[in-house]
C-alpha cells in the first residue's frame, strides 16, 4: 500500500533533518540528503505500520501548498505493507536431536523463544 505524505526539510549544522507536520513526533535525520530520504522512507512506514496496527486514527496528508513553513517542502512515498508485520504466534513442527532436546530442557530453555531469537539474528533484525 504506497501512502504519500508531505514533508518538510530543514538544514542543520549537523546535517539535515526532516518532519512529517501531519504526523505528530514523525521525523527523522541524516549526515547526506540521500540518507535523509533512506530515512524519511522508513520512519513515515514504521509510523503508519505501527499506528495501524495499535488502531490509532491516521490523518489524511495534507497537501504541500496547504503547508506553511520555513524549511523545503516535499513528498515522501513509503509502501506501508513493507513495515506491517503480522505478531501472532504461529506453530512450526521442527525438528531436532534428542540430546538436545533432554539439554534444552535440563536448562529450561523455552525452544520457541531460542528459535526467534536465533532467527531475528540471521535475518539482521535484532
Amino acid at each position: 500500500m504506497l501512502t504519500v505524505y508531505p514533508a518538510i526539510i530543514h538544514n542543520d549544522t549537523d546535517g539535515v533533518w526532516l518532519e512529517f507536520p501531519d504526523l505528530e513526533g514523525c521525523q527523522t535525520s541524516g549526515d547526506t540528503i540521500e540518507e535523509l530520504m533512506t530515512n524519511a522512507e522508513e520512519v513515515l512506514g514504521l509510523y503508519l505500520a505501527t499506528a495501524l496496527e495499535l488502531g490509532n486514527t491516521i490523518h489524511k496528508p495534507s497537501k504541500l501548498d496547504d503547508i506553511i513553513c520555513n524549511g523545503t517542502k516535499t513528498y515522501i512515498a513509503t509502501d506501508v505493507s513493507k513495515y506491517h508485520r503480522d505478531t501472532r504466534a504461529v506453530k512450526k513442527m521442527l525438528s531436532i536431536p534428542a540430546w538436545l532436546a533432554k539439554e534444552s530442557e535440563q536448562h529450561n530453555l523455552s525452544l520457541s523463544k531460542v528459535l526467534q531469537e536465533a532467527l531475528l539474528k540471521k535475518l539482521d533484525l535484532a
